[in-house]
């Protein structure tokens, strides 16, 4: 399962540059269509790396009955900000691009935990 969460986050970081390529090459770096298109692609990222770690989390507390303890790898591009017996709040991105997950059975969300 770890394995199809890595391949999906590189294939989205792939198709996530391809798209900026071309946007770069039409509209220039600095324009507004580049910039949503910049942040469009974070958010498609943080969503493919907060289900891959939620998926984590689930197996974590299957075996623990909490997820209280669960330290996801750096390859998750996530951190768990918070975590107790019954949810979790996961967050990713530096600065104005932060996101935040809480679950179980939540969305990403703009802003931190």
């Amino acid at each position: 399962m770890r394995v199809f969460g890595l391949v999906a986050m590189v294939c989205s970081l792939a198709i996530v540059g391809l798209l900026t390529m071309q946007s770069m090459n039409n509209n220039g770096p600095t324009s507004n269509k580049t910039k949503l298109a910049k942040a469009q692609a974070s958010a498609a990222v943080g969503g493919l790396n907060f289900t891959a770690a939620a998926t984590e989390l689930e197996a974590y507390k299957s075996e623990h009955a909490t997820y209280a303890g669960e330290v996801l790898p750096p390859a998750f591009g996530v951190s768990v900000i918070r975590a107790d017996a019954v949810t979790y709040c996961l967050q990713a991105g530096v600065g104005g691009a932060v996101q935040h997950f809480t679950g179980p059975g939540g969305t990403p969300a703009t802003g931190p935990c």
